[in-house]
């Protein structure tokens, strides 16, 4: 049974009550179109937002997964049985890059594919690595950081869809892309460098210019980063409007229909440097960013844990979790 299907006796009770209270007689009319509109919502599995968030707290429990680390690779062998484990046909994809500083990072671009025979498919990913200083914290900067939510609360909704598209496969292919190196850019204390924002999202750069299949297409693609913390809100993120404005359109009606429109606002924030840029100017596919950007924090409104060592299972919310994975996951079921 999905999730509309569950919560509908409730909304529309709810509804039937308020206006009962306000001594209307249109009470019926307005419970017809409450249930009008849920109709034409599909059914999806049921999102777990326990199994999703016990998925970010073992990628934490490996510690900070900071590329050439032993706990990096000790979580990439993790992920790649996990997606096995749900049914997934899985590519690992190793390159090397260099770093704003001239480290070469060794990555890994972790792909699980389902349905892989299908030439219609759906992209969804996700950044697996964390930063590797806490360039915003004013204690022990030069340390790395747990990246709960900067890394693992993406991954960890990934991997309870993986677990749900192993039970009840989608008619279309889906592919989902772990990312490295996202988060090795330039820190705070340093001046800017010539390459400037392609400092960012080394593993979706090689990705974009080195496919995991070649020739590899997708209609569209989804990001979700930083999809795990309390009270966050997702507005539509400018690079995403600018790429792919259709993509936006689609996934922040599918959130309000399900009644998740507070959770998915129509307010667009400025364009960002993330992975989505990539995905949708160099491999072609555009692609929407679910991200928690808040309005009202400057410069950067990622939240005042952001890239410090706040960012730690203490403020992962399941029900974000849970909305942001249901909202997905519909998206995939009726692409």
């Amino acid at each position: 049974m999905g999730k509309v299907t569950s919560a509908t006796p409730w909304l529309l009770g709810l509804v039937a009550l308020a206006y009962s209270a306000c001594g209307t007689d249109s009470g019926s009319d307005a419970t017809q179109n409450v249930q009008n509109s849920l109709a034409n919502v599909p059914v999806a599995p049921e999102f777990n937002e326990d199994s999703a968030y016990a998925y970010v707290a073992a990628q934490v429990a490996f510690g900070p997964r900071v590329p050439n680390s032993d706990t990096h690779n000790t979580c990439a062998e993790w992920l790649v049985r996990e997606l096995a484990r749900h049914g997934a046909q899985v590519t690992v994809q190793e390159g090397r890059a260099r770093a704003f500083d001239g480290t070469i990072l060794h990555m890994k671009n972790i792909v699980g594919s389902f349905h892989p025979e299908s030439r219609d498919r759906v992209l969804l990913f996700a950044h697996w690595d964390t930063r590797p200083f806490a360039d915003k914290d004013s204690l022990r900067q030069r340390e790395p950081i747990d990246g709960a939510n900067d890394g693992a609360s993406g991954v960890g909704v990934l991997l309870e869809i993986a677990r749900q598209l192993g039970q009840i496969p989608a008619d279309v292919g889906v592919d989902i892309a772990f990312f490295d190196a996202e988060d090795y850019g330039r820190p705070e204390w340093m001046p800017s460098t010539q390459n400037g924002y392609k400092d960012w999202c080394l593993g979706s750069q090689f990705w974009a210019a080195n496919p995991h299949r070649p020739g590899y297409r997708a209609r569209f693609g989804i990001l979700l980063d930083m999809v795990g913390a309390r009270d966050a809100v997702f507005n539509q993120e400018g690079t995403s409007l600018r790429l792919a404005p259709h993509v936006v359109r689609k996934v922040w009606k599918r959130a309000s229909d399900l009644g998740l429109g507070g959770r998915f606002s129509s307010r667009s924030t400025p364009p960002t440097v993330d992975d989505n840029l990539f995905v949708s100017e160099l491999a072609g596919i555009p692609s929407a960013n679910i991200v928690d950007y808040r309005m009202n924090i400057r410069p950067m409104g990622y939240g005042p844990f952001h890239h410090t060592h706040a960012d730690n299972m203490d403020i992962i919310d399941r029900q974000t979790l849970d909305d942001v994975g249901t909202t997905v996951l519909s998206v995939v079921y009726d692409p």
